[in-house]
């Protein structure tokens, strides 16, 4: 018999007064408790979040207007091979460009489904989590799109360093270019370190909110 895959939660937890990106357009989390065993005999919450609370999902409408919405995410993507890129041991505020990847991807190709493992996750309760995290350069994103990706994970916050935000010159630079070619977005992924093989089956969902930017997502993989 062979042996049995290993699966590894590779997404946060949503819980209240977790860490969120800091901008008025990123609620803070709430997780209220209505109903409670001991007086209504049943158990139900309120929650508020955002569209890119936690691990998410980021669509193309996020960023191009008019894009594709969460609602309209391709199943054939949501679940299959997805490759991994180490770039471990990735410096605060460190840029990856092309070679970098060339060179961690050791001659494989490029798969539709690619996850870019920085180590970063571990990092996740530090206050350099959002500003210090290591990122893709313009380059290294066109290169993968120019590579048939589709859907790109990361374990930093952000595809975009953190200094390319609103009002920035660079403003969002990497979303622009691969929301804009189509390319779906796992942002703040967890426990990328767990993985061992260069291929892992991958399954993420969204919320299937109408219309929406962006949803709060679960992601598994299953490790041999």
């Amino acid at each position: 018999m062979g042996r049995r895959a290993t699966r590894v939660d590779l997404s946060f937890p949503i819980r209240e007064g977790m860490a969120v990106f800091p901008s008025h357009w990123h609620p803070q989390v709430e997780v209220k408790r209505l109903a409670r065993h001991s007086v209504e005999r049943r158990e139900s919450r309120r929650l508020v979040l955002g569209t890119h609370t936690g691990t998410h999902v980021d669509a193309p409408l996020h960023f191009v207007p008019g894009g594709r919405s969460i609602d309209r995410f391709p199943a054939a993507l949501m679940s299959g091979p997805a490759g991994i890129v180490d770039l471990r041991p990735a410096a605060p505020r460190r840029e990856f460009g092309p070679a970098e990847l060339k060179s961690a991807l050791g001659g494989r190709r490029v798969p539709p489904r690619l996850l870019v493992r920085f180590g970063w996750s571990r990092r996740y309760k530090s206050k350099g989590y959002f500003p210090d995290a290591p990122y893709l350069s313009l380059a290294a994103c066109r290169w993968l799109a120019g590579r048939g990706v589709k859907l790109l994970g990361v374990d930093t916050p952000s595809v975009d360093a953190h200094e390319h935000g609103w009002k920035s010159p660079c403003d969002a630079q990497n979303h622009r270019l691969l929301l804009g070619r189509g390319i779906f977005l796992v942002e703040a992924l967890r426990n990328l370190d767990k993985l061992r093989s260069e291929t892992v089956e991958f399954l993420v969902l969204p919320l299937n909110i109408l219309g929406a930017d962006g949803s709060p997502a679960r992601c598994v993989a299953w490790d041999a």
